[in-house]
Order: structure tokens, then C-alpha cells, then sequence
């Protein structure tokens, strides 16, 4: 369960639970942009090896907003769970990136 209280699943089935509506997509995305800093710090890392740290947590921070956003929008349709979601990433302008994450907004039931 989510901080929503909203089930999160990639598969089109929760086990135990029938879907009884489908209530339709849900989506939230997230662009982050680059920091001139961290762009200079992660130069140098990029010239020694290793994980590009900063990086990493600022799309990783992009993800869980993006994830947040999704199950805001569930809630506000009153949707118990959101199914099949996906996430996807792409570049909007050079040095910044969009997180989507979306799926389908489902009303349960136990089996």
C-alpha cells in the first residue's frame, strides 16, 4: 500500500482481489533539470569512473514525485488500486529530463 492507500501494481491483476470498475487512466509526471554545480562536479566523475550520484538522486527524487503525483490523481477519482502502471523518462530540452509514470485506476473487490 501506498502513502495513499492506493495499491500499486505493474500486472493487470492483484491477487485475492477482482477488478470491479475500471475507472481510467491515471498519470504524473516530473522534469527535473540539471544543477551547473552538480554538472561540474559530475564532470570530473565522469573522467575517474564510477556512479554519477548526483544524478542518480535527482531522478530518483523525480520518480517518487512523479509516483506521488500518479496517486494523488487515483485518489481524487477514488480509485482503490492503479494497475498495469508504467514509468517512462525522456529528454525535454538538453539538461532536463520528464519522468511519467501512469497505469489504470481500478475499484476492488475480495475474491
Amino acid at each position: 500500500m501506498s502513502q495513499y492507500d492506493i495499491m500499486v501494481t505493474t500486472t493487470e491483476k492483484v491477487p485475492g482481489f477482482e477488478v470491479e470498475k475500471v475507472i481510467g487512466l491515471v498519470w504524473g509526471s516530473s522534469i527535473k533539470a540539471r544543477h551547473v554545480g552538480k554538472d561540474i562536479k559530475m564532470a570530473l566523475k565522469h573522467i575517474v569512473g564510477g556512479e554519477l550520484t548526483d544524478y542518480a538522486e535527482m531522478m530518483e527524487d523525480a520518480r517518487r514525485t512523479a509516483l506521488s503525483r500518479m496517486l494523488e490523481h487515483a485518489r481524487q477519482l477514488g480509485a482503490d488500486a492503479v494497475i498495469n502502471i508504467r514509468m517512462t523518462t525522456s529528454m525535454v530540452m538538453s539538461g532536463a529530463a520528464e519522468i511519467i509514470i501512469y497505469g489504470t485506476a481500478v475499484k476492488l473487490k475480495k475474491t
